[in-house]
């Protein structure tokens, strides 16, 4: 995962925050006076500093290996969980990148596979990166379901 997913994950929480901060802080400055927008912006500032702590968190929490029968996804800062896709088991391998992930270089490798519950993804690698593990997983998988 590049360190660049931390940066944007900050950007869209400090968007997200402030805006959201904004219209309940004057929504309830309407309604409730100086004490609501007070209270309303300090909720804010919390859940800002509580967002910051733990997107870092977050991020070294995601991780990926590729062995040599399937390829293992794991994540999760309280709740773990590893994920094993077979090679033999993938259908197809989607590559995503939106508007800010495309400026901050970045994409996220979608697994998928016949059942839903054993889909797995990996956000936040380069683009080159998840080009390169999106035809190397096709090679793998089309190799598995040939037998060879």
């Amino acid at each position: 995962m590049s360190r660049k997913l931390v940066s944007l994950r900050r950007l869209v929480l400090l968007v997200s925050v402030t805006v959201c901060t904004a219209v309940v802080a004057v929504v309830l400055g309407l309604i409730f006076g100086l004490p609501a927008v007070l209270i309303a912006v300090g909720a804010g500032l919390v859940a800002l500093v509580w967002g910051l702590w733990l997107i870092p968190r977050n991020w070294r929490a995601w991780g990926y290996a590729e062995r040599l029968d399937d390829l293992l996804v794991t994540h999760g800062v309280m709740f773990r969980r590893l994920t094993v896709v077979p090679y033999g088991r993938m259908q197809f391998v989607d590559v995503a990148s939106g508007p800010l992930e495309r400026r901050y270089g970045l994409a996220t490798v979608q697994l998928h596979t016949a059942s839903p519950a054993t889909d797995a993804k990996i956000p936040g690698l380069p683009a080159a990166e998840a080009a390169r593990l999106r035809d190397r997983l096709s090679a793998l998988g089309e190799a598995q379901a040939a037998g060879l």
